[in-house]
């Protein structure tokens, strides 16, 4: 029964997962278990099934896939990063994602979540990551506290060069994180937050975003405004604001989720939060001759496409250990639950599509053929 589902799983792999183990050395030192799926099978055991380094060796052993030392197991995660990153730019690559675009500049896309080691006194770690697009190359990792100064989600974790484009979603939209990229010579796009940040018009005067969003009427009808943030050092930012009107269903989705989390908090929407909630709203420092308006939310639309699998790696994340050891250790463990994130996604939408069992028999597994 494992071996069927083992074969059943790799026929959500991209084609080329056993090559990709080759090319980029996953295998080079192995003396004995010199196999793909033997390595893949006993790290996806860490990283999909969330158990620790020395439960995955124990289980791995009784599976008869690998006989070896936690070390060991830690030392092979840090050698199979790459590979662990190749199998997710080809997982990406199968889901149409055009991310050519970002050929001619460096886009990070920047995100956090929480982590609990399992158990009852396991410790809750924040990491905070940044991802470049089209490479989806994991460029820096912090480990925080989840409580405390400087913990929290904010631009000022990361280190930001000149020239980077920054996206980031409504958690990072506050006027200190926006000026602190700019003061790099970067430039930013975030979700707006309405409750955090600030908006200005060119005189200095509040900027009545509300009466602004309101006229747009039409599902997809997209307008901007020059808007300006005030930042720490009492610098003016100049941007714009960008928005884009939800669909009917959208914003039926939006105002449910609204409500129910009114309900649960015990307490009472304001009208313009439902009014908001009929928007995606970005404000952004990318320059204008560069990135027209339908660009920017096109570009804050692809950041959603890898939220969504951000998302479910936010989920996977709260199973099993972080290796806290080294920076390359924890990388290959982000790209690891980046990848069973998307092979989970794939299979959900192919449960969904192909009933009962998950898979078109008109295309069987690869794995088939060599069995």
């Amino acid at each position: 029964m494992i071996d069927e589902d083992w074969k059943l799983l790799t026929s959500f792999f991209p084609d080329n997962w056993r090559a990709l183990a080759s090319t980029t050395n996953a295998l080079k030192g192995l003396r004995k278990n010199k196999s793909e799926d033997a390595l893949l099978r006993t790290l996806l055991i860490h990283l999909a099934g969330g158990f620790s380094l020395r439960e995955t060796v124990v289980r791995a052993k009784q599976a008869k896939l690998a006989d070896l030392s936690d070390v060991a197991l830690l030392k092979r995660l840090r050698k199979s990063g790459e590979w662990l990153h190749q199998l997710c730019v080809a997982a990406f690559a199968e889901r149409g994602l055009d991310l050519e675009k970002s050929r001619r500049f460096r886009c990070r896309l920047l995100d956090a979540t929480n982590v609990k080691e399992p158990g009852p006194t396991g410790s809750l770690w924040r990491i905070h990551y940044s991802v470049q697009v089209p490479s989806l190359r994991c460029d820096f990792f912090r480990l925080t506290q989840t409580k405390g100064d400087g913990t929290g989600e904010s631009f000022k974790q990361f280190p930001i060069q000149a020239g980077d484009y920054v996206i980031g979603d409504r958690g990072y939209s506050t006027a200190q994180g926006i000026s602190y990229v700019v003061s790099k010579n970067a430039f930013v796009s975030v979700r707006l937050n309405t409750q955090s940040t600030r908006l200005y018009d060119a005189q200095g005067e509040a900027f009545h975003l509300l009466k602004h969003v309101m006229r747009m009427k039409r599902a997809g009808a997209v307008k901007w405004w020059p808007a300006y943030v005030h930042g720490e050092e009492g610098d003016h930012i100049r941007g714009r604001i960008c928005a884009i009107r939800k669909t009917k269903e959208s914003i039926r989705q939006a105002h449910k989720k609204l409500r129910a989390e009114a309900n649960k908090k015990g307490v009472t929407l304001k009208k313009e939060t439902l009014v908001y909630a009929e928007y995606v709203i970005v404000f952004t420092t990318f320059p204008e001759d560069e990135f027209s308006a339908n660009e920017i939310l096109e570009w804050y639309r692809i950041r959603w496409q890898v939220e969504l699998v951000f998302k479910r790696f936010k989920q996977i994340a709260q199973l099993g250990h972080l290796p806290k050891h080294d920076d390359e250790s924890a990388k290959a463990w982000l790209y690891g639950k980046l990848f069973a994130a998307l092979m989970t996604e794939k299979i959900v939408a192919y449960a969904t599509s192909f009933s009962p069992w998950g898979y078109n028999v008109g295309q069987p597994p690869p794995s088939e053929s060599l069995a």
